[in-house]
């Protein structure tokens, strides 16, 4: 699975790459089964963990360009291992933070296996589509009891495809919507049916998750996206049909929408879902208030409480990412936490523009990683699986941007 260089003997090429041929097919399949994680550990977990442990067998590189994204998740993960210790009973944390550590080498291993070859992004966002596609399509039909077993793609009457929770599913959803609406835009017509077929189911799923952070991230990465592709072509007749295209494209998805909202079920869920603040927002121990309650608390405990802790204090967990990251990984872990952040969306943006086979996947993480910055506001993102891939695509494809200008000034080409 190692990258075929030019001081490997002649006579192993061919089985090196037909061994990175048989790799990249099993990222395809790893990435389709982060779309189903009904139970855990699920198959992601298993296949992902046998896959991690066979690619280091055969050489595994972390480079000197995605050090840093797996220097700070190390930092992030002994912060959270540190929070253990100051718990009273241990119960079901040091599971938890397994999950963590885990989670954090999956995006190590996603960037190291972008930088070794970008031709592994599209196999990679093409499974997650398929992947999103499907548990779109259960969250759909099961919302509106129209397959066997409906009530196992759904929770409190919201769609949940094949995820434990609506709030995730939704999210799920928004990354593979702005790969369609890329390829819509950027491709031949005669490939639109498909990808207009896609992008209503998936628009469909993130409606009736009835998640607000997902409705608010959905709308978000799809402005976002269209903005920057306006703001990078130049052509007046691109931006034509960018801009004819997004309008036919929102009229269509406000027309599915409207027909929706036939259903009583759903028109009453959604007036509900609609209101600002909630019941369980304000008030007395409400979420802002934990979280004002939360942040004070968290000053005073260096090492954090331990995770899962928070909920055993207060009506529920944290719902805010930030104050998930002191509680359970610790002001070590908040401090990596941040840094992450910040340089990840900072890399994102130096390369956002540039001409590269590389930059629309970039683009896309990058818009994505964003709204996910900003709804950890409201949820807790620190155990979301395709998180971690956002960071290994846009770690990865800086890689590939360091490596690029090396080979310009070295005089060789990729």
């Amino acid at each position: 699975m190692t990258a075929v260089t030019a001081s490997r003997p002649a006579i192993l090429r061919p089985q090196l790459a037909a061994i990175s041929l048989v790799g990249s097919c099993l990222v395809t399949i790893g990435v389709f089964l982060s779309g189903f994680v009904i139970a855990e550990p699920a198959p992601y977990e298993i296949f992902m963990a046998g896959l991690i442990g066979l690619w280091a067998l055969f050489g595994l590189r972390i480079s000197r360009a995605t050090a840093p994204l797996t220097v700070l998740l190390a930092l992030f993960m002994i912060g959270g291992i540190l929070s253990l210790t100051v718990m009273a009973d241990l119960g079901t944390g040091p599971m938890y933070m397994a999950v963590t550590g885990f989670l954090c080498l999956t995006a190590v291993f996603f960037a190291a296996i972008i930088e070794e070859s970008y031709r592994r992004l599209p196999l990679i966002l093409n499974a997650w589509v398929a992947a999103a596609v499907i548990t779109a399509l259960l969250g759909v039909l099961g919302y509106f009891g129209a397959i066997p077993g409906a009530a196992n793609f759904t929770l409190y009457d919201r769609a949940k495809g094949a995820f434990q929770d609506p709030n995730v599913f939704g999210p799920f959803l928004v990354a593979p919507t702005l790969y369609l609406l890329h390829g819509l835009l950027t491709q031949p017509i005669s490939r639109a049916p498909l990808k207009v077929a896609g992008l209503l189911v998936l628009t469909l799923g993130v409606f009736l998750s009835f998640s607000r952070a997902a409705w608010a991230l959905d709308l978000f990465c799809v402005v976002a996206l269209v903005f920057v592709m306006l703001l990078k072509q130049r052509s007046g007749l691109f931006r034509l049909r960018i801009l004819v295209l997004t309008l036919s494209g929102a009229l269509f998805v406000v027309a599915a929408l409207v027909v929706a909202l036939q259903s009583d079920q759903v028109a009453s869920l959604f007036s509900s879902r609609t209101q600002l603040v909630q019941d369980y927002d304000g008030g007395h121990l409400g979420r802002f208030d934990r979280h004002r309650i939360g942040f004070l608390m968290a000053m005073e405990k260096p090492l954090g409480i331990g995770p899962m802790v928070f909920s055993t204090m207060f009506p529920e967990d944290e719902h805010n990412v930030l104050l998930k990251s002191l509680t359970s990984y610790g002001w070590l872990g908040f401090v990596a936490y941040v840094t992450l952040i910040l340089w990840t969306l900072s890399l994102g943006f130096r390369f956002l523009l540039l001409e590269r086979p590389w930059q629309p996947y970039m683009m896309i993480a990058w818009i994505t990683l964003i709204g996910h910055v900003g709804i950890g506001n409201v949820i807790d993102t620190d155990h979301w699986r395709h998180f971690y891939l956002l960071l290994g695509i846009l770690w990865g494809c800086a890689a590939l941007e360091y490596r690029h200008k090396r080979q310009i000034r070295s005089g060789t080409t990729a």
